[in-house]
């Protein structure tokens, strides 16, 4: 096996001058290092990135935590950090929901973390956060100096469904609601409720879990009660599919006899019939931002800068009634991450 020594033999140097040269460090003439990297490739000898980086205590590694792989929400996210940590020398690793999750974080197997997953706790993370393990966030907000909670602009995206909902007169409002303890649900949930109370207006909530099934279920419930809504926002597309499927079932027709709205604008929404009208947040935009600034961090130890990722309400056919127009363009509320 070629070692270093083998290296610095061949090159007529010492060990150190060869350890310099091979890791871009120390002060060498320009002949001295050419010399050193000619012999390093005759002898095809390549340093052992894992013991180098042990050394510098640093193992020039992000991890992703995610709920899951599957799906296009986390595949976009993903394509945007894997864009903005292409450009650096550091790698991705990506860890689903499991246990090696608290061991990748509690090892410090990774230099930094960017987390996407309701069960890693906010005490762990909180725990764990630090100068030298930073942390981006995107499911919760977590005060820390060493912790960037970036989120989703919820708040808006309800505002711009309740106004497009009660600006046709559509008064009879329904929420399906995402899993209970999940922030993004809370958020929208909240404003949605605010507004209808805001407005006067009586507001029916139903369980659900960010699933299909959980929209299916809903609908099922609503359509049996006898009692239906003018309108109802999902709280993502995923429950709006399930929601739609059982109207179809049943004979009824968004937007006729319901008008629909969910959230998350995946790609399946605007080929669905009807197409749904949906929130859009750009998630590769998100991906990018969140590597953004951790890589700002670890390389020019730039503090983080909370932010919010701004959305935008994409109205298609599913909550337009046919005596209003439909709109040609998005209903926009702002074009720029919000600080």
């Amino acid at each position: 096996m070629i070692t270093i020594r083998d290296v610095a033999k061949r090159a007529g140097v010492s060990i150190t001058a060869a350890s310099y040269a091979l890791n871009q460090t120390g002060t060498l003439s320009d002949e001295t290092r050419q010399r050193i990297l000619l012999a390093a490739e005759e002898l095809n000898y390549h340093p052992n990135a894992f013991a180098r980086n042990l050394k510098r205590k640093k193992s020039l590694t992000i991890g992703v935590f995610i709920s899951e792989f599957a799906g296009l929400f986390y595949e976009d996210i993903l394509d945007g950090i894997h864009k903005v940590l292409l450009e650096t020398e550091y790698e991705l690793i990506v860890c689903p929901e499991s246990r090696s999750v608290r061991k990748v974080l509690a090892h410090r197997q990774v230099d930094g973390a960017i987390v996407f997953d309701n069960k890693v706790k906010t005490e762990t993370i909180e725990k764990l956060a630090s100068e030298s393990f930073p942390i981006v966030v995107l499911n919760c907000y977590i005060d820390s100096p060493f912790i960037l909670p970036l989120l989703i602009d919820n708040a808006s995206g309800s505002r711009q469904v309740f106004r497009h909902f009660y600006e046709q007169g559509l008064k009879n409002l329904a929420f399906v609601a995402g899993a209970p303890d999940a922030f993004d649900n809370i958020e929208r949930e909240r404003t949605f409720q605010e507004q209808s109370a805001r407005h006067g207006l009586q507001l029916r909530c139903f369980e659900g879990n960010f699933t299909e099934l959980s929209g299916y279920q809903a609908a099922t419930e609503i359509i049996r009660s006898g009692n239906l809504p003018e309108a109802v926002f999902c709280a993502n597309d995923q429950m709006a599919l399930g929601f739609l499927r059982v109207m179809q079932e049943a004979g009824l027709r968004a937007p006729d006899d319901m008008a629909l709205a969910g959230f998350d604008d995946i790609i399946i929404s605007r080929y669905m019939r009807p197409s749904l009208t949906s929130v859009r947040a750009s998630r590769v935009q998100w991906g990018a931002s969140a590597a953004t600034q951790l890589i700002n961090f670890l390389v020019h130890a730039k503090p983080f800068e909370a932010a919010r990722l701004p959305v935008e309400l994409i109205v298609r056919e599913s909550s337009v009634k046919k005596s209003i127009p439909s709109p040609q363009d998005a209903i926009h509320e702002n074009g720029h991450i919000t600080k």
